[in-house]
């Protein structure tokens, strides 16, 4: 099969880049996925526009990468269980994961990466903001990344804010109990498994606090590095458009869908890859 130019485009100084010259609805050549996934390493999140693509092509593009996983919490679509599906509603107020966070850091091996699709788009707003973590652990002073190597932060599935905003689709595609709480102990700095880079691994959606202290002794500093690792200047903003997709490094990436669009519907296709337990 012939080479598919590619060609990638910086959309941000701190991570994003748009990638051309790619059909995911086709198969490509080992070539072609190696260099998606050299540019997923060094722009953290990358972007694909004009896509036509189904649920198996996504799974399929998806599996290039990795093994997938089910979402622990909600059912999959019917006859693809591995993916997903993000919805709200034109009367419902709260978005699914609308705060700054990694998905899934309540798992024990939380995913490597996740792959999310616009299937429905309101006629503005339902941007996606998302934030480099090498760069907030790096810009750290000398002495705080001394403190927090070899610390240990506690994820949780029930924090208080970011189950709020999966009540919706939990009411109707709940796979467990709401009293179900998922944890997870993970080192507040994580070191990339191939990048060998050091990264800053704790998030306002699931971290709750540090091990061997309580919540209010963690919130301090837990809530000086959440306002730290979200400054301006380590983030990117994506507008979506019919046919975007993104795919993103969990690892070290966090992102908010930003919940402005009251009154429209918005669907999205998620797909997550397995990762490595952090360390």
């Amino acid at each position: 099969m012939p080479k598919q130019p590619i060609e990638i485009r910086p959309i941000a100084g701190a991570l994003g880049a748009e990638i051309f010259g790619v059909d995911l609805a086709c198969e490509m050549s080992d070539d072609i996925i190696k260099a998606i996934r050299h540019a997923l390493l060094n722009h953290l999140v990358i972007f694909f526009r004009d896509q036509d693509i189904e649920p198996v092509h996504q799974i399929a593009f998806a599996k290039r990468f990795g093994n997938l996983i089910e979402y622990p919490l909600v059912k999959g679509l019917d006859g693809f269980p591995e993916i997903v599906p993000v919805v709200k509603l034109p009367h419902e107020r709260a978005n699914f994961g609308g705060l700054w966070h990694s998905d899934t850091t309540y798992l024990d091996l939380p995913p490597m990466g996740t792959i999310l699709a616009a299937r429905e788009l309101p006629p503005y707003g339902g941007n996606t903001l998302f934030a480099n973590m090498y760069m907030a652990y790096e810009t750290l002073s000398e002495g705080m990344r001394s403190m927090l190597d070899g610390m240990v932060g506690i994820s949780s599935s029930a924090k208080s804010r970011v189950s709020k905003t999966r009540e919706n689709l939990m009411k109707t595609s709940s796979k467990v109990s709401d009293s179900i709480e998922l944890m997870a102990e993970h080192p507040v700095v994580r070191t990339h498994p191939e990048t060998r880079r050091k990264l800053l691994y704790v998030n306002f959606g699931h971290t709750v606090r540090f091990k061997n202290m309580t919540e209010a002794e963690s919130a301090p500093l837990l809530n000086f590095l959440y306002a730290h690792q979200t400054r301006p200047e380590f983030t990117c903003c994506f507008r979506w458009l019919p046919g975007s997709i993104a795919f993103w490094d969990n690892r070290c990436t966090q992102h908010n869908p930003v919940n402005d669009y009251h009154g429209f519907k918005r669907v999205m296709h998620r797909v997550t890859i397995a990762g490595e337990r952090p360390a």
